[in-house]
C-alpha cells in the first residue's frame, strides 16, 4: 500500500479556540474510523507557524537558525495524517472525510518511494 499525507490548511491567523466541541468529536470519529479500517499510519496537530524554526545552509557551510516558518504564505499546515491507502482515489476519499470534520481544505500528497543505495 502506498502511503499519503493528508494536510489540514488553516489561514495565517488560524485561532484554535474557534474549534468547538463538535468538530472535536468529528475529528475524533474520523479517526477512529481511520482505525478500525487500517488506514492510519500517524495524525498530529502543529503549533503556530509563528512558534516555528527554519534552518538553511550558508555557503560556509554552517547552517543558519531563524525564528518563523521557511515561507511567508497566506496559510499554513495546521495538522496532518499519515494514511495507508490502495491508491490516491482512496486517499481522496479520507481526505473528504477530513475536510468535513476539520471544516477547513486539505491537501493531499503521495510520499515517494526512496530506495537506498
Amino acid at each position: 500500500m502506498a502511503q499519503f499525507l493528508v494536510a489540514i490548511q488553516h489561514p495565517d491567523n488560524y485561532d484554535p479556540s474557534t474549534e468547538g466541541a463538535g468538530m472535536i468529536q468529528d475529528i475524533h470519529k474520523l479517526n477512529q474510523e481511520m482505525d478500525a479500517a487500517g488506514a492510519r499510519v500517524f495524525a498530529g496537530g502543529l503549533s503556530a507557524p509563528n512558534h516555528a524554526k527554519s534552518l538553511r545552509k550558508q555557503p560556509d557551510g554552517k547552517v543558519m537558525i531563524t525564528d518563523g516558518p521557511y515561507l511567508e504564505t497566506k496559510e499554513h499546515i495546521g495538522g496532518f495524517w499519515i494514511l495507508e491507502a490502495a491508491d490516491m482515489n482512496d486517499a481522496l476519499k479520507w481526505a473528504s472525510k477530513a475536510v468535513i470534520a476539520c471544516r477547513t481544505p486539505v491537501e493531499v500528497r503521495e510520499f515517494l518511494r526512496v530506495r537506498p543505495d
